[in-house]
């Protein structure tokens, strides 16, 4: 079993050399299309690389111990595509919730509007950074289509599977994205009761599914899984895909804005009906619900008001009940383990990655 960090640097490696072919296509087209090009490379580069690894770790859990290196070379376009498809993910995601920055560093929007304004050019830098953003991340869903294609033909006996997989993922996370914008709507207009179970059913989509549990499939689809592996393998990654999600509603209220990159209580700001809000409104008076409702969404909270919703939020024994359903859903997720015909070594992989996307600051 691949050491997480050659891994993750098998994976950059790999993004560079797909991203350094892309610019020299983009060479005959003029600045403008390289351009692009480098923002592309922007956004694939950094990050903690968890959908590849994990894509990887379901590929070596049912893989033949005998399988050559185009088995290998395989795996790795696969996880790059997943990666790929992550960095368009969330240059949409950004343009949505109108980020300012993403992993410390400018969001593409803002990268692009601030080129616009640095060239010198004519109009709106702003409305050009959205436009821009918003067809670079059409750009890197085709380079993740290519780069899928590339693990395909290396690997035709399994195809059919990894596509259905990969196909499936795209189709969720998007249902989920579109899910989460509209309850930020209709939240008002849904009874109190129904809020967590509303915002489960986002993770799900949106975080469970993709970010763990079909990068797992799509992994041992690749290697040739039969039912009961893949079974295993998705009881386990969609336990631990809510609780990566949850821990993420955590950090994004909670969270050191030193270590997320992002500024403290950003979801609070930008008006999340996570789990940890709802769970937050459950328990509280009524008089509470209603400041947590006028502020939630608010983009010009100040520091003393993120505070302030913060520690209500932990008051109300929410930010406890996150933390114990994120332990139980781990537990859970490494119990699904137990008594499945996978690879003893990826199993131990497995437990690690469930500890670092459970357990995790940034």
């Amino acid at each position: 079993m691949q050491d997480a960090t050659s891994l993750v640097e098998a994976i950059s490696q790999g993004l560079e050399k797909f991203v350094a072919a892309r610019r020299r296509e983009a060479a005959e087209f003029g600045d403008e299309a390289i351009l692009i090009v480098d923002h592309g490379g922007a956004a694939v580069h950094g990050g903690k690389r968890l959908r590849g690894r994990f894509l990887a770790a379901g590929w070596h859990a049912v893989a033949d111990r005998s399988s050559d290196r185009p088995a290998d070379d395989a795996m790795l376009a696969a996880a790059c595509a997943l990666e790929v498809f992550q960095a368009a993910a969330l240059v949409h995601d950004d343009i949505i919730d109108n980020a300012d920055t993403r992993r410390g560093r400018p969001s593409a929007h803002r990268a692009l509007e601030a080129a616009h304004r640095d060239r010198g050019w004519a109009g709106d830098a702003a409305a050009f950074g959205r436009s821009g953003a918003v067809l670079l991340g059409d750009l890197l869903v085709a380079w993740s289509d290519d780069l899928l294609e590339e693990a395909l033909a290396l690997s035709p006996a399994t195809a059919a599977a990894a596509r259905a997989e990969y196909a499936l993922m795209r189709r969720e996370v998007t249902m989920g994205q579109f899910l989460d914008v509209a309850e930020e709507s209709a939240w008002n207009r849904v009874p109190d009761t129904q809020h967590a179970e509303r915002a489960l059913r986002v993770a799900s989509l949106k975080s469970a599914r993709y970010s763990v549990e079909r990068p797992l499939l799509i992994g041992a689809a690749l290697a040739g899984g039969d039912d009961d592996q893949l079974a295993a393998l998705s009881d386990f990654g969609h336990r631990i895909g809510l609780a990566f999600q949850l821990r993420d509603d955590v950090l994004g209220v909670f969270g050191d804005s030193a270590e997320t990159g992002k500024p403290a209580g950003d979801d609070l700001r930008e008006g999340k009906r996570t789990a940890l809000i709802a769970w937050a409104r459950d328990a509280v008076p009524a008089s509470a619900r209603r400041t947590i409702d006028e502020l939630l969404g608010d983009p010009t909270l100040e520091d003393a008001q993120i505070s302030m919703l913060a520690s209500t939020i932990r008051s109300s024994g929410a930010l406890d009940r996150a933390e114990q359903t994120i332990a139980r859903l781990a537990r859970e997720a490494v119990q699904s383990l137990s008594g499945a015909r996978l690879d003893n070594a990826a199993v131990a992989y497995l437990r690690d990655l469930a500890r670092a996307a459970t357990q995790r600051t940034a």
